[in-house]
Order: structure tokens, then C-alpha cells, then sequence
């Protein structure tokens, strides 16, 4: 059996052109660890002088590039496969030699059963999306057919850094005929060839359409001492999880696509010059620098694009929007929600560094490949409902404006989506649901019959995330990593419950002084690779309270808290004489009940008789309210509120860290009711539905139950919509 083995794993390594097993070079350099399995929620702040300090604008550009691609690609629209020579040019930053690098080789994750992600995929409840099944024949995969250095070929060996099955192959280690000295560059001259998948998780084909993602090899990203929480060099290569995503150094693309000459083309960057024709095929040539990826779409089938032009604070920035003919009426929406974006993100961020930014409506069918992003580049959605107000328009606009918005917190911030992912999905959506509010654009729900029930008509963006963050039982912190989660709904809570907590933060802090903290991290961290330490400690520098910031990051970043306050008891009684002996004149009298009773009654004619519009709750009489909170978990600013029949409000602050507090209250009046947080402030709360009491029943419940409940089921449905 052994040899039996042993010759097939020959076999196969010869089909993939590299041996199965190859040494790490020993004695030429120092060996550089990975990433650990289980590297996540940095805690400690990155240098100052971390990526090469912050980009202020004056230096040469925009990032401290890395690296360089310089790629020809051939796409092959029948067989839907890819035929590509690239020069990758890395350069060393470290203060040490490098033996050996790690390329990213994603497109394997998509090769068959015995890949990380399809295994991922297989143990989770609920798949990836709409959990589409690849199909034989609809594999995809990416191959190594030469590695060379200076003309000498190189050696490699597929690696699974984070413990995957030993059949993944999405991460590659090639150990260099020459070391790379410090502050050196070299390059690495590659050929591959792709076998691009039925159109599932982000990339692939459908018919003639193309979106070709992760499709290259991609070098890992050597992080040095003092960034991310690294202490020593490492490389950071993780394996292609089921939810995970990219993280990758900035650099420049040159890259040279070639098509049939009736496609129309759309990528990252700008196009340099018309299309070269020969042969019947056009060669589109793409430029972008500062970038950390790149991608491209290819159909027959796309109408003539939708082009306009934005001016935004350093320029015109090209906008095109690709479609086909079915979702004509999709291209327009599109391109106002890329445009207001625009404007949005530059405003309260920073100006958009581009001069383009190219948006795809996924034909019919290929509904897997939208709600991605890629530099300047990326997929919507696509809808039959366009009419302004109707769920699928709401879900069009929406998509459009989170994935714009990954360009700034994916692309330009580039955080690490491995490690990180609340970084770049759960800023993100907070930042999307804000313009969304912004824009009033709440979700409408209004149907025939459903006034019958007593239902709002409307659910406003954060009230969607509240309900979808799993606010009662958090499984992970929100700063895990993307793989290591109880489940995919527990990923899931990446989105929603980080915009929560970020509106919980901002109310807290206000919303001016939450605005400026967010400038000054992106402002600080461009183009740099921030941690999720750097986001807190700009957090806390930009709002000037600290405190809040570390208390709700120490809570629900780096922790599973939850807010769970609670109105337990409303009790409002009329304070009457009771009987019993008093002293009067020196001596003591027996007051009877009939006698009392007596005389209460005659204070309450008297007393109807001088107030005959008094509201039921007042009389002659005081009264004494108490009112019991209960607090369980995190211990959060609450305020409560008690209402009195005259109309008046008395507000005290809830303060004690005992798990109860009880209120007295002595008025004129009687109590109504009994709020907790009513300004709409602790937004990290389990329930809303047991922060308040009515002293008589309230029938509104029954409308918030039904709002809850639609709300639910809308989340649900956003989120499974998009990544």
C-alpha cells in the first residue's frame, strides 16, 4: 500500500509539474514562520512606523508598493480556461534574507472534494450563499506549469498552514534557487493555467459570461515586526477558507487580456489605449497601480456599457456599469448608487484615490457571482424589481453601495479578511447602513393585509442589522477570524452585529465625535494594513473617550458579551391613611376603617369637584411607583425613564453593577409607564420587547412582534444575498 501511494502521489505530482514533496532550504537563511491557525483580534497597537508610516500625501504615491504583476492572460470562452505568463515582482522588506515564498494559488479551493474550502463547506449547515453545487465538469482549478528566478527554475510544495485537509492545495511555498537579500527585489517569471468553475463563491463562467477572480498566482504578504501584532517576521498565507477572503500587499498591475474580439471587457484600473486586434481576438491592456488585486469580467452577451463621469475632490473619476440586455433596466440604479457612494465615502472618509471604478450586473443565472468587489472593480446584484421602494430595489441599491464601500475598507485600508474580517465586512456594512440612512432608505414591508395585522410599514436599516446580530447568544468575539466560528450563521454576525456595535459606539460617544474618529483612522491607516488594535486606539483618540471605546471593544470585539436590561416591575399605588391610633392632643385616638373610608371618600368628591378634567392616575392623594431593572451581562449607560398620568417624566440614571436596582419614586400622580434607554442609544441590547412596562396592557407589542419578525426573515435574506 505504501508503495502504491507513494507512486500515485508521483504521478500526480509530475501532472502538476513539481514534485510532491520538496525540503525547505536550510543554512542559506533563517527560517520565517507562519500566521498561526488561529491568528486573529490583534490586541496590540501596530508601530508607528508600521507598512512605512502613514501615507500624507506627499510622498511619490499612493502606498508603499510591494510588489508588481505583469501578466498575459488568454481566455478561451468555450473551454473556459486561461492560458497566463506573469513576472511577479516582490521586493524584501525585511532585515533578513528569504529562501522561500508562499503563493496563494486560490482557484484550487474549487478543484474537488479534498480542498479546505469544499470540505468547510461540506461540515457547515448552511453552505456559502445560495449554496450552489458544482456539478461534474464544473471544476475549477489553477496550475503551476514553470516557476523560474533569473532563468533558474524553482522547486515547490503545496502547504496547509492552517492544519486543512493535506489534499488542499490553495497555498504553495516555492523555495528560491537564489535568496532574496534585505531590501533587495527579484522576480519570479510564472506560467499557469486556469480551469475556471461554473460561477460559484465569486468567480467562474456562466455561458459566455466570465468573471475571472482569484485567478492568478498571488504572493503572500512577509509582515515585519511591529505590524499587526507580529513580533518577528512572518508570512501571513492562509489557507482559502469557505468565508474567508484576501489579504495581500499594494503594488502595480500591467495586465494583458485577451478575447474574442465581439467581448467586452471590464477590470481593474484603466485601459491603456484601444484594444490591439489580431487574429479575430482583441488584447485589452489594464493599468492600475496601489492596488492589491485585480480582476476582470469578459461576455458577448453585454450591452454597449453605461458610462458617466463623477468629479470628485481629486478629479474625474470614470464610472461604467457592464449589464446584459435582460437587466437593461438594473444599469441606471447601478449607477447612481455607484455615484452617490462616491460622494458619500469621500466625504466622510476620504476623497476616492481612482480614476475609475467599473460596476458588473451579473447576467441571469450567474446570480453567485455578484455582491463581490475587487479594486475599482465589482459585482451588484440584479433584480426584475426596480420600482423605488420595492424590496428588490432596496436589495440593488444596497449591494451596489456595500461592495463600492469594500473599495475603501477592503481595498484601501486592506485589512486582513483572513484573520480580521470584522475589519473589512462589519465596518463596512456599518459605514453602508449609515449612507442608507442617510439616503432614507429604509426597507418597506408594506403589503395587502399586512395593516390588518397592525405592522409598520417600514424597517429602517439598523433596526435590520439589530434584529439579525444574534444579540441574546453571541457564539465568537466579532474580532475572530473567519474559519474558526461556531457556524456560518455565527460568520454571519460579522456583518450585522459589528454595524451594531458600531451604532451602539456612536451613540454613546455622538455622532460628531464618532465622524471624526473615523477620519482620522482612515486617514492613518490608507493604504497600511490596520489591525483591529489600530481601529480601537484611533477609535478612542478621535471620540476623546477612551473609556466607552475599550469598554464596548473589550465587550463584543474581543469578547461574547451581551446587553440583556430588563424593566422586571412597574407597581404605582395610591398612598391612603390607613387606621390604626394617632396621637391627637396629647393623646391617642383610634382611627377606624369606616370612619377613614369616610373620609377619603369626601376628599375625593372634593377634590373631583375642583379638577372635573383630571385624567385618570391623579387625585388628592400621592402615590408611590417602584421600579425594579434587572441587568445581566455586560454592564452598559442606561437610562430610565417613568412616565406619570399628568404628563411629567422623571429620568434617572441606572448606575449600580449589581445584577438589580430598584427605583422609588414618591408623585402626585400615578405612574404610566417605565422605559429603559429611551433615546435609542444602547443599541447592543438583547431585546427591546422587555425594556419597558405600561401599567395598564399596551396592544403595540403585538405590532413589534410582527416588525421583529419580518425584520428577521429581511436579514436573512440580505445577507445570503451578498458576502
Amino acid at each position: 500500500m505504501r508503495r502504491t501511494r507513494a507512486a500515485l502521489l508521483l504521478v500526480l505530482a509530475s501532472l502538476w509539474g513539481a514534485p510532491a514533496l520538496a525540503a525547505a532550504p536550510t543554512g542559506a537563511c533563517p527560517a520565517i514562520p507562519l500566521a498561526g491557525a488561529d491568528a486573529a483580534a490583534v490586541r496590540t497597537p501596530s508601530a508607528p512606523d508600521a507598512w512605512g508610516g502613514p501615507r500624507t500625501g506627499k510622498e511619490p504615491t499612493l502606498s508603499n508598493r510591494t510588489v508588481a504583476y505583469s501578466i498575459d492572460a488568454e481566455l478561451d470562452p468555450v473551454k473556459h480556461t486561461l492560458k497566463g505568463k506573469q513576472a511577479l515582482t516582490w521586493r524584501n522588506r525585511s532585515a533578513q534574507p528569504v529562501c522561500s515564498v508562499y503563493l496563494h494559488l486560490y482557484l484550487n479551493g474549487f478543484e474537488g472534494p479534498g480542498s479546505t474550502f469544499m470540505t468547510e463547506q461540506r461540515a457547515s449547515e448552511s453552505g456559502f450563499r445560495s449554496n450552489v453545487k458544482t456539478q461534474d465538469g464544473e471544476y475549477g482549478y489553477i496550475r503551476l506549469d514553470k516557476v523560474a528566478q533569473g532563468g533558474a527554475p524553482a522547486t515547490w510544495t503545496f502547504v496547509q498552514p492552517d492544519g486543512g485537509p493535506k489534499t488542499d492545495r490553495s497555498v504553495v511555498r516555492i523555495d528560491l534557487p537564489q535568496p532574496v537579500a534585505p531590501g533587495a527585489s527579484t522576480t519570479l517569471d510564472i506560467d499557469f493555467f486556469d480551469q475556471l468553475p461554473r460561477v460559484v463563491a465569486r468567480t467562474g463562467y456562466y455561458g459566455s459570461f466570465h468573471l475571472v477572480a482569484q485567478w492568478f498566482p498571488k504572493i503572500a504578504v512577509l509582515e515585519l515586526p511591529g505590524e499587526r501584532g507580529a513580533t518577528a517576521p512572518r508570512w501571513n498565507a492562509h489557507e482559502f477558507h469557505l468565508h474567508s477572503e484576501f489579504f495581500a500587499d499594494f503594488g502595480s498591475y500591467d495586465v494583458r487580456i485577451t478575447v474574442p474580439k465581439d467581448y467586452i471587457v471590464g477590470a481593474t484600473g484603466m485601459l491603456a489605449g484601444k484594444p490591439v486586434e489580431k487574429g479575430g481576438k482583441a488584447t485589452h491592456r489594464y493599468l492600475q497601480d496601489d492596488v492589491h488585486d485585480f480582476a476582470w469580467t469578459a461576455d458577448k452577451r453585454y450591452a454597449k456599457p453605461m458610462v458617466k463621469t463623477w468629479n470628485g475632490p481629486l478629479g474625474p473619476v470614470e464610472v461604467k456599469v457592464l449589464y446584459t440586455p435582460e437587466y437593461t433596466s438594473n444599469a441606471e440604479p447601478v449607477m447612481q448608487a455607484t455615484i452617490d457612494s462616491l460622494a458619500y465615502f469621500s466625504r466622510t472618509l476620504g476623497a476616492y484615490p481612482y480614476k475609475t471604478v467599473t460596476a458588473v450586473v451579473p447576467p441571469y443565472g450567474a446570480g453567485e457571482a455578484g455582491g463581490m468587489e475587487y479594486p475599482t472593480f465589482f459585482t451588484a446584484d440584479s433584480t426584475t424589481e426596480v420600482a423605488p421602494g420595492s424590496i428588490g430595489r432596496w436589495m440593488l441599491d444596497f449591494v451596489t453601495i456595500h461592495e463600492f464601500g469594500h473599495g475603501y475598507f477592503y481595498g484601501i485600508l486592506a485589512s486582513n479578511e483572513f484573520e480580521e474580517p470584522m475589519l473589512d465586512e462589519g465596518m463596512n456594512e456599518y459605514w453602508d447602513q449609515r449612507m442608507m440612512t442617510e439616503r432614507k432608505q429604509d426597507i418597506a414591508l408594506e403589503r395587502p393585509g399586512s395593516r390588518w395585522f397592525g405592522a409598520g410599514a417600514r424597517i429602517t436599516p439598523f433596526m435590520m442589522e439589530r434584529l439579525g446580530a444574534n444579540l441574546g447568544d453571541p457564539a465568537d468575539p466579532l474580532g475572530g477570524n473567519s474559519w474558526d466560528r461556531l457556524s456560518s450563521g455565527s460568520y454571519g454576525t460579522v456583518y450585522s452585529r459589528t454595524a451594531t456595535a458600531m451604532h451602539h459606539l456612536e451613540a454613546q460617544v455622538g455622532t460628531p465625535a464618532l465622524e471624526r474618529a473615523m477620519k482620522l483612522y482612515y486617514a492613518r491607516w490608507k493604504f497600511r494594513h490596520p489591525s483591529i488594535a489600530d481601529l480601537r486606539d484611533a477609535l478612542a483618540e478621535g471620540t476623546g473617550q477612551p473609556a466607552i471605546v475599550d469598554g464596548v471593544f473589550d465587550a463584543f470585539i474581543y469578547g461574547t458579551g451581551r446587553i440583556d436590561d430588563t424593566i422586571s416591575r412597574l407597581d404605582s399605588r395610591e398612598v391612603l391613611p390607613l387606621p390604626g391610633y394617632r396621637m391627637f392632643n396629647g393623646k391617642q385616638v383610634l382611627v377606624g376603617s369606616a370612619q377613614l373610608d369616610k373620609a377619603i371618600k369626601a376628599r375625593r368628591d372634593a377634590w373631583k369637584a375642583k379638577h372635573p378634567d383630571a385624567k385618570p392616575g391623579q387625585g388628592p392623594f400621592p402615590y408611590e411607583t417602584v421600579v425594579v431593572v434587572r441587568r445581566n451581562g455586560v454592564i452598559a449607560p442606561q437610562t430610565l425613564r417613568v412616565t406619570f398620568a399628568d404628563g411629567s417624566k422623571r429620568d434617572v440614571a441606572v448606575t449600580s453593577s449589581r445584577s438589580w436596582q430598584r427605583f422609588t419614586f414618591d408623585t402626585s400622580s400615578k405612574a404610566v409607564s417605565a422605559e429603559l434607554d429611551p433615546e435609542g442609544r444602547v443599541h447592543m441590547d438583547r431585546s427591546e420587547l422587555d425594556d419597558s412596562r405600561t401599567i395598564e396592557a399596551n396592544p403595540g407589542a403585538k405590532r413589534r412582534w410582527f416588525g421583529d419578525f419580518a425584520a428577521i426573515l429581511q436579514s436573512l435574506f440580505a445577507f445570503f444575498s451578498f458576502v
